[in-house]
């Protein structure tokens, strides 16, 4: 099962203190929040569809989708959450705006970080987009089907990127094929069932 919920409304806090207490409700309730960013084009819609089509029967997902001229912060986040109703969701995923700049400047309260590159944009974009690179955890290079017709070298891609995140997670994938998805969703599966899990021994201790 998943449930979609929109955000729109632009509200501006302190975005630190939010996030952290954002993460505090998460723990409460067991839910773990991954922030997916990408540029428009990057595949990200088809990479959450199927990703959600390869979770659901093992998690109960919920996804809110944040508005493309909206400033997406840790108040915005919370408010989805509520609607969202995380008491029956393990896993929440916030589709975040589309581009790598705004989105990497605020803390929504995420668990953990992630975003698609996808191969048509170029190698070049850890160094326009720094930023974006260094909050991530995990990057999806996305739509390596087509690499033999873009100039695009996926190592430097990789050098690039750990140069300015050593501890990033790279996952070349197809998500037009399934190539490499595995790879992701066994990631994102091992990253909800730890936060659970940790959860649920603070609560015994």
């Amino acid at each position: 099962m998943y449930k979609v919920y929109e955000i729109k409304q632009r509200v501006f806090a302190d975005n630190d203190l939010e996030a952290d207490k954002v993460r505090t409700e998460l723990k409460k309730d067991k839910t773990f929040l991954l922030n997916l960013m990408s540029s428009p084009g990057a595949g990200k819609t088809t990479t959450l569809t199927k990703t959600i089509a390869a979770m659901k029967h093992d998690f109960r997902i919920g996804v809110m989708e944040a508005d493309i001229d909206s400033a997406v912060d840790a108040d915005m986040t919370r408010q989805g959450l509520l609607e969202l109703d995380t008491s029956d969701v393990d896993l929440a995923i916030l589709e975040n705006v589309g581009n790598l700049v705004c989105p990497a400047e605020f803390d929504t309260g995420a668990v953990k970080n992630a975003m698609i590159l996808s191969v048509p944009e170029g190698d070049d974009k850890p160094l326009k987009y720094p930023l974006m690179f260094q909050v991530c955890q995990c990057l999806l290079i996305n739509k390596i089907d087509v690499l033999p017709y873009f100039d695009f070298d996926l190592e430097e891609c990789k050098k690039r990127v750990l140069k300015l995140n050593p501890d990033m997670k790279i996952i070349p994938i197809s998500a037009r094929t399934g190539e490499g998805m595995d790879e992701w969703i066994d990631w994102l599966k091992e990253e909800t069932s730890s936060w659970n899990e940790s959860n649920e021994k603070g609560v015994k201790e």
